[in-house]
């Protein structure tokens, strides 16, 4: 999730979903975690009186995708 996050600004909960292959329960508890740690926003609101969960990436978070996509190149150069 935070892969698909890091290349766009927001996106909703339903995308999320279809891209990462995760089903609603799984996704929610994902985001319930990265939301505590800081690394994603969490914006709910409705649009045409259907409830809209949009997720985006912090500066924390951004900053940790970072480190970690960093961490596995050097791991790999290490190979």
């Amino acid at each position: 999730m935070m892969a698909h996050l890091y290349v766009v600004e927001s996106a909703d909960f339903l995308f999320l979903m279809k891209q990462t292959g995760l089903t609603f329960g799984n996704l929610s508890s994902h985001m319930t975690r990265l939301e505590e740690a800081g690394y994603i926003r969490v914006d709910k609101e409705f649009k045409d009186k259907k409830p809209n969960t949009r997720l985006s990436l912090t500066d924390a978070g951004r900053e940790a995708f970072e480190d970690y996509k960093d961490n596995m190149k050097q791991l790999f150069e290490e190979l």
